[in-house]
């Protein structure tokens, strides 16, 4: 097994090769055909999540060891199954869901993995598809793609999932509201081709890079602003909205994009913060209740909210975002280009 991994946060990832594992138990062992880089690897490789007021969250302090091999946008073919492994077949095309719970406990019931305080997370905790084999320990996060592209598939088990789970959160908005995303990167630029086919507001996207923008608008969005202009929270407020957007998703999740957020949007409307850009925000408390607004956190997305996902995207023929796919053994590029703003879409790495 070949894999690319981190052996110095924020160094160069490193080629390494080990016997490939044989799977045990209900385990299954999938042959990588591709892997998105997503901004969380980024985290990841620099070793931290920022929690502002230099505070941090030290991925080596949550179980992570190093050497590791990164990577949650899993797509590949079944290889070899564990003995306890039923529901699945050697040869299976298969998404992977990476967002693996303990399995045990009531939110893991439930199907809520993602939320489980025991994470065992491909790509976060336990290695993950930076490799041209992974191990995936149940056939329950294998999904179905049939119909969709190889190169792109593995990216809806976080973009696009992430995306849609985050629009689901505002989908009661009507058709003369809006909802302004902020950032259009991969995730954001998945938001907005899922968006039609999940929500009924109108789409307004805010990011600071030209060229993103222009992808957001191609890709159908309404309007797009810079964020960071004189007056773009005048100009959502009184030129593109009635008095304010009935939500924003902000995909970014820093404090300058948080607190566009909030300044644009009108009473009764809700925040809903996506990205781990980090920091903190302060906050006037009294203007919740006065405005009667709703901030909340929204994280990746459930194994059924992938399913339901995949379905959708095969029936509605949704669009893949801009993409381009480099070899595995491009994996550290790919990370500093992403680090450097000069990815659109997303990156696949092949092995």
């Amino acid at each position: 097994m070949h894999s690319q991994q981190i052996v110095e946060f924020g160094g160069p990832l490193v080629a390494h090769d080990y016997p490939t594992p044989e799977p045990t138990g209900t385990e299954v062992l999938v042959r990588v055909h591709g892997c998105g880089v997503c901004h969380s690897d980024l985290h990841i490789w620099d070793g931290y999540f920022d929690l502002g007021g230099g505070n941090k969250v030290m991925v080596i302090d949550r179980g992570m060891k190093i050497p590791f091999t990164l990577g949650h946008e899993i797509v590949g073919e079944v290889a070899a199954l564990g003995p306890e492994a039923e529901g699945a077949t050697v040869g299976d095309k298969r998404i992977v869901y990476p967002w693996v719970g303990c399995g045990e406990c009531a939110i893991c019931a439930r199907g809520d993995d993602n939320l489980c305080v025991t994470q065992r997370f491909l790509g976060t905790r336990v290695d993950g598809g930076y490799s041209d084999h992974v191990v995936v320990p149940h056939p329950r996060y294998l999904v179905d793609y049939e119909g969709v592209d190889d190169d792109i598939a593995g990216t809806y088990a976080c973009s696009g999932l992430t995306a849609y789970a985050s629009l689901k959160k505002v989908a009661s908005l009507g058709a003369d509201d809006n909802v302004v995303m902020i950032g259009a990167g991969g995730v954001g630029l998945s938001a907005v081709h899922l968006a039609p086919s999940v929500i009924e507001a109108g789409v307004i996207v805010a990011d600071t890079d030209a060229a993103k923008r222009q992808a957001a608008l191609a890709a159908g969005a309404w309007h797009a602003i810079d964020s960071t202009a004189e007056d773009a929270v005048k100009t959502v407020r009184t030129e593109l909205t009635k008095g304010g957007a009935g939500a924003v998703i902000d995909f970014v999740g820093s404090p300058a994009t948080a607190q566009f957020g909030l300044d644009v949007l009108r009473n009764g409307g809700t925040l809903v913060i996506v990205g781990l850009y980090g920091g903190q925000l302060p906050l006037s408390l009294v203007l919740l209740p006065f405005r009667s607004l709703r901030i909340m956190g929204s994280f990746v997305g459930s194994l059924p909210d992938l399913r339901a996902l995949m379905a959708l995207v095969k029936e509605r023929g949704v669009p893949p975002i801009p993409y381009e796919t480099r070899p595995l053994s491009d994996a550290s590029q790919a990370l500093v280009d992403l680090k450097a703003g000069r990815v659109t879409g997303r990156v696949v790495l092949r092995p």
